[in-house]
């Protein structure tokens, strides 16, 4: 044998060797490769589901936020509402807003009580008297109907120049 013959085959086994040595270390490296792209790929797919969870998150609580801000005007308004009636209830335990429970047709059989009293200047004449009186409602709904002809014949004036017309 050739020493040169000697050489090749002893690098073949040191190859051989080295390969069969190597192979193992070659395909566990691998394999721990394989194994960091699936874990990389579990990150990004776990990552990805939070995300998606967390804006889905971010959203309702936007709407419960909006609900809440409507809520909170609804309660305000609830609140003003009720200062409200709270306030006329004062002006009506006060006779302060008589003139809303008497209408127009009315004011007759309320003439001479405190609810006509302020609006109509102090009571000074006697209910009774009037109605004993001949003519008194006569004379009333005179005085209302020539108040009515004035407005009505003022509306007609304004209307013919062409002003806004007097509200009535």
């Amino acid at each position: 044998m050739s020493t040169g013959l000697i050489i090749v085959l002893a690098i073949v086994v040191l190859l051989i060797i080295a390969l069969v040595v190597m192979l193992p270390k070659m395909r566990e490296q691998r394999e721990l490769r394989a194994r960091e792209r699936e874990l990389q790929q579990r990150r990004e797919q776990v990552s990805a589901e939070h995300r998606e969870q967390a804006e889905v998150s971010e959203s309702r609580a936007d709407e419960a936020e909006r609900r809440a801000r409507v809520a909170q005007q609804e309660a305000e308004v609830e609140r003003a509402q009720a200062r409200l009636h709270e306030e006329r209830a004062e002006l009506h335990a006060r006779g302060q807003a008589d003139d809303e429970l008497i209408e127009e047709h009315e004011r007759d059989r309320f003439a001479g009580t405190s609810a006509l009293a302020d609006r109509d200047g102090p009571a000074t004449h006697d209910a009774d008297h009037d109605r004993a009186t001949p003519g008194a409602d006569h004379d009333r709904a005179a005085a209302r109907d020539a108040d009515h002809d004035r407005d009505y014949a003022g509306l007609r004036d304004d209307e013919t120049t062409d002003r806004e017309p007097r509200r009535l």
